[in-house]
Protein backbone atom coordinates (compact mmCIF):
# COMPACT_ATOMS: atom_id res chain seq x y z
CA UNK A 1 0.00 0.00 0.00
CA UNK A 2 2.45 2.93 -1.25
CA UNK A 3 0.74 5.98 -0.77
CA UNK A 4 1.33 8.32 2.29
CA UNK A 5 3.70 6.57 4.41
CA UNK A 6 5.23 9.46 5.81
CA UNK A 7 2.38 11.46 6.12
CA UNK A 8 2.20 10.92 9.93
CA UNK A 9 0.84 14.65 10.94
CA UNK A 10 -2.61 14.86 11.14
CA UNK A 11 -3.98 17.63 8.32
CA UNK A 12 -5.79 20.63 9.91
CA UNK A 13 -9.44 21.62 8.88
CA UNK A 14 -8.70 24.14 6.63
CA UNK A 15 -5.85 21.93 4.54
CA UNK A 16 -7.75 19.26 4.29
CA UNK A 17 -9.21 17.69 1.14
CA UNK A 18 -13.06 19.14 0.07
CA UNK A 19 -14.55 15.60 -0.59
CA UNK A 20 -18.00 15.29 -2.85
CA UNK A 21 -21.50 14.33 -2.09
CA UNK A 22 -21.43 11.14 -3.77
CA UNK A 23 -21.17 8.33 -1.58
CA UNK A 24 -18.87 4.87 -2.82
CA UNK A 25 -21.11 2.53 -4.21
CA UNK A 26 -21.44 -0.39 -1.99
CA UNK A 27 -21.67 -4.29 -2.95
CA UNK A 28 -25.35 -5.91 -2.19
CA UNK A 29 -23.31 -8.83 -0.70
CA UNK A 30 -20.74 -9.65 1.90
CA UNK A 31 -18.60 -12.06 -0.48
CA UNK A 32 -18.21 -14.27 2.37
CA UNK A 33 -21.39 -14.53 4.05
CA UNK A 34 -23.41 -13.29 1.60
CA UNK A 35 -25.30 -10.54 4.09
CA UNK A 36 -25.95 -7.23 3.41
CA UNK A 37 -23.27 -4.39 3.94
CA UNK A 38 -25.25 -1.49 4.72
CA UNK A 39 -28.41 -0.94 7.19
CA UNK A 40 -30.96 -2.28 8.45
CA UNK A 41 -29.32 -4.99 10.38
CA UNK A 42 -30.95 -7.78 11.96
CA UNK A 43 -33.22 -7.16 15.11
CA UNK A 44 -30.86 -6.68 18.44
CA UNK A 45 -27.88 -6.30 16.59
CA UNK A 46 -25.08 -3.84 16.56
CA UNK A 47 -22.23 -1.87 15.31
CA UNK A 48 -18.76 -0.34 15.94
CA UNK A 49 -16.00 0.87 14.31
CA UNK A 50 -12.42 -0.16 14.58
CA UNK A 51 -9.70 0.83 13.18
CA UNK A 52 -6.47 -1.07 13.41
CA UNK A 53 -3.58 -0.81 10.37
CA UNK A 54 -4.45 -1.99 6.79
CA UNK A 55 -7.89 -2.56 6.61
CA UNK A 56 -7.84 -5.63 4.36
CA UNK A 57 -6.43 -8.01 7.35
CA UNK A 58 -8.76 -6.33 10.14
CA UNK A 59 -11.62 -6.95 8.29
CA UNK A 60 -10.85 -10.89 7.98
CA UNK A 61 -9.97 -10.87 11.74
CA UNK A 62 -13.46 -9.59 12.54
CA UNK A 63 -15.62 -11.41 9.68
CA UNK A 64 -13.85 -14.62 10.86
CA UNK A 65 -14.91 -14.26 14.51
CA UNK A 66 -18.37 -15.88 15.81
CA UNK A 67 -20.95 -13.72 16.31
CA UNK A 68 -20.07 -10.98 13.66
CA UNK A 69 -23.23 -10.70 11.10
CA UNK A 70 -21.07 -8.50 8.71
CA UNK A 71 -18.51 -6.66 7.62
CA UNK A 72 -17.23 -3.68 5.63
CA UNK A 73 -14.16 -2.00 5.53
CA UNK A 74 -14.14 2.24 4.70
CA UNK A 75 -12.93 5.03 6.35
CA UNK A 76 -13.91 7.19 9.76
CA UNK A 77 -12.37 9.65 12.08
CA UNK A 78 -11.77 12.05 9.73
CA UNK A 79 -12.72 15.14 7.67
CA UNK A 80 -13.09 15.01 3.99
CA UNK A 81 -16.57 13.75 3.09
CA UNK A 82 -17.16 10.36 1.08
CA UNK A 83 -12.77 10.04 0.49
CA UNK A 84 -11.14 8.20 -2.29
CA UNK A 85 -8.74 5.51 -1.25
CA UNK A 86 -5.96 7.78 -3.01
CA UNK A 87 -7.05 10.54 -1.09
CA UNK A 88 -7.31 9.03 2.41
CA UNK A 89 -3.91 7.72 1.77
CA UNK A 90 -2.59 11.06 0.79
CA UNK A 91 -2.76 12.05 4.35
CA UNK A 92 -5.15 14.97 3.52
CA UNK A 93 -8.64 14.06 4.95
CA UNK A 94 -7.28 12.99 8.34
CA UNK A 95 -9.12 9.74 7.87
CA UNK A 96 -8.17 6.05 8.95
CA UNK A 97 -8.72 2.53 7.44
CA UNK A 98 -11.34 1.20 9.69
CA UNK A 99 -13.59 -1.94 9.81
CA UNK A 100 -17.79 -1.76 10.07
CA UNK A 101 -18.33 -4.83 12.33
CA UNK A 102 -22.27 -5.59 12.42
CA UNK A 103 -22.74 -8.50 15.68
CA UNK A 104 -25.06 -10.40 17.23
CA UNK A 105 -24.57 -9.88 21.24
CA UNK A 106 -26.42 -12.75 21.81
CA UNK A 107 -23.34 -14.36 20.24
CA UNK A 108 -20.43 -12.60 20.87
CA UNK A 109 -20.29 -9.60 23.64
CA UNK A 110 -18.40 -6.04 22.67
CA UNK A 111 -16.37 -6.89 24.87
CA UNK A 112 -14.90 -10.12 23.47
CA UNK A 113 -14.51 -7.69 19.98
CA UNK A 114 -12.21 -5.71 21.86
CA UNK A 115 -10.13 -8.06 22.82
CA UNK A 116 -9.93 -9.16 19.16
CA UNK A 117 -9.18 -5.61 18.55
CA UNK A 118 -6.60 -5.37 20.94
CA UNK A 119 -4.84 -8.50 20.60
CA UNK A 120 -4.81 -8.31 16.70
CA UNK A 121 -2.49 -5.17 16.55
CA UNK A 122 -0.10 -2.86 18.50
CA UNK A 123 -1.56 -0.34 19.76
CA UNK A 124 0.93 1.75 20.93
CA UNK A 125 2.81 3.01 17.56
CA UNK A 126 0.72 6.10 16.58
CA UNK A 127 0.51 6.82 13.13
CA UNK A 128 1.47 3.30 11.83
CA UNK A 129 1.33 -0.12 11.97
CA UNK A 130 4.39 -2.04 11.42
CA UNK A 131 5.73 -1.07 8.18
CA UNK A 132 2.45 0.99 7.14
CA UNK A 133 2.91 4.38 8.16
CA UNK A 134 0.67 7.54 7.83
CA UNK A 135 -2.30 8.56 9.45
CA UNK A 136 -4.37 6.68 7.77
CA UNK A 137 -3.05 3.50 10.20
CA UNK A 138 -3.45 4.52 13.12
CA UNK A 139 -5.23 2.63 16.26
CA UNK A 140 -9.48 4.12 16.77
CA UNK A 141 -12.32 2.87 18.18
CA UNK A 142 -15.55 5.00 17.19
CA UNK A 143 -18.09 3.28 19.62
CA UNK A 144 -21.65 3.90 19.02
CA UNK A 145 -22.88 4.66 22.38
CA UNK A 146 -25.15 2.61 24.29
CA UNK A 147 -21.69 1.59 26.56
CA UNK A 148 -19.64 0.53 23.90
CA UNK A 149 -17.68 3.62 25.06
CA UNK A 150 -17.38 3.53 28.78
CA UNK A 151 -17.00 -0.27 27.74
CA UNK A 152 -13.66 0.70 25.10
CA UNK A 153 -11.94 3.11 27.81
CA UNK A 154 -11.98 0.50 30.53
CA UNK A 155 -10.58 -1.99 28.14
CA UNK A 156 -7.65 0.15 27.30
CA UNK A 157 -7.04 0.51 31.23
CA UNK A 158 -7.23 -3.61 31.67
CA UNK A 159 -4.74 -3.62 28.54
CA UNK A 160 -2.52 -1.31 29.24
CA UNK A 161 -1.43 -2.62 32.40
CA UNK A 162 -0.81 -6.00 30.08
CA UNK A 163 1.01 -3.91 27.82
CA UNK A 164 3.37 -1.97 30.70
CA UNK A 165 4.03 -5.05 32.13
CA UNK A 166 5.27 -6.87 29.19
CA UNK A 167 7.68 -3.29 28.21
CA UNK A 168 5.50 -1.53 25.88
CA UNK A 169 4.82 1.85 25.87
CA UNK A 170 1.76 4.00 25.74
CA UNK A 171 -1.40 3.33 24.07
CA UNK A 172 -2.22 5.90 21.45
CA UNK A 173 -5.37 4.49 20.37
CA UNK A 174 -8.04 6.99 19.41
CA UNK A 175 -11.52 6.51 21.72
CA UNK A 176 -14.50 8.42 20.25
CA UNK A 177 -18.02 8.54 20.50
CA UNK A 178 -18.70 7.62 16.92
CA UNK A 179 -22.39 7.68 17.47
CA UNK A 180 -22.54 10.52 15.25
CA UNK A 181 -19.80 10.13 13.02
CA UNK A 182 -19.89 9.14 9.50
CA UNK A 183 -18.68 5.61 8.31
CA UNK A 184 -17.53 6.11 4.72
CA UNK A 185 -17.54 2.64 2.48
CA UNK A 186 -14.49 2.12 0.97
CA UNK A 187 -14.16 1.17 -3.08
CA UNK A 188 -16.09 -2.35 -3.82
CA UNK A 189 -12.28 -3.65 -4.70
CA UNK A 190 -11.46 -3.10 -0.85
CA UNK A 191 -14.66 -5.20 0.54
CA UNK A 192 -13.36 -8.68 2.08
CA UNK A 193 -10.44 -7.77 0.15
CA UNK A 194 -8.39 -10.67 1.23
CA UNK A 195 -11.19 -13.21 0.67
CA UNK A 196 -11.26 -12.17 -2.98
CA UNK A 197 -7.46 -12.76 -3.15
CA UNK A 198 -6.21 -15.10 -0.40
CA UNK A 199 -2.29 -14.45 -1.51
CA UNK A 200 -2.88 -10.60 -0.40
CA UNK A 201 -1.02 -8.05 1.26
CA UNK A 202 -1.98 -8.28 5.49
CA UNK A 203 -0.06 -6.30 7.83
CA UNK A 204 -1.80 -7.34 10.53
CA UNK A 205 0.23 -8.36 13.58
CA UNK A 206 -0.38 -8.69 17.55
CA UNK A 207 2.07 -7.65 20.12
CA UNK A 208 1.43 -11.16 21.80
CA UNK A 209 0.32 -10.03 25.28
CA UNK A 210 -2.99 -11.47 26.15
CA UNK A 211 -6.51 -9.19 26.47
CA UNK A 212 -8.22 -10.26 29.25
CA UNK A 213 -11.13 -8.19 28.36
CA UNK A 214 -14.15 -10.01 27.05
CA UNK A 215 -12.56 -13.66 28.10
CA UNK A 216 -15.76 -16.44 29.25
CA UNK A 217 -18.89 -17.05 27.92
CA UNK A 218 -21.21 -14.11 26.71
CA UNK A 219 -23.70 -13.31 29.73
CA UNK A 220 -27.47 -14.47 29.44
Amino acid sequence: MPFGRHKTNMVAAADALPGRTESMPVPDAHFVNGHGLVPPWPEGHRQTVFALGCFWGAERKFWQTEGVWTTAVGYAGGITANPTYEEVCSGRTGHTESVLVVFDPAVVSYEQLLGVFWEAHDPTQGMRQGNDVGTQYRSAILADGRGQLAAALEARTVYQEMLTAAGFGEITTEILDGADLPFYYAEPYHQQYLAKNPGGYCGIGGTGVTCPVGAGPVAS
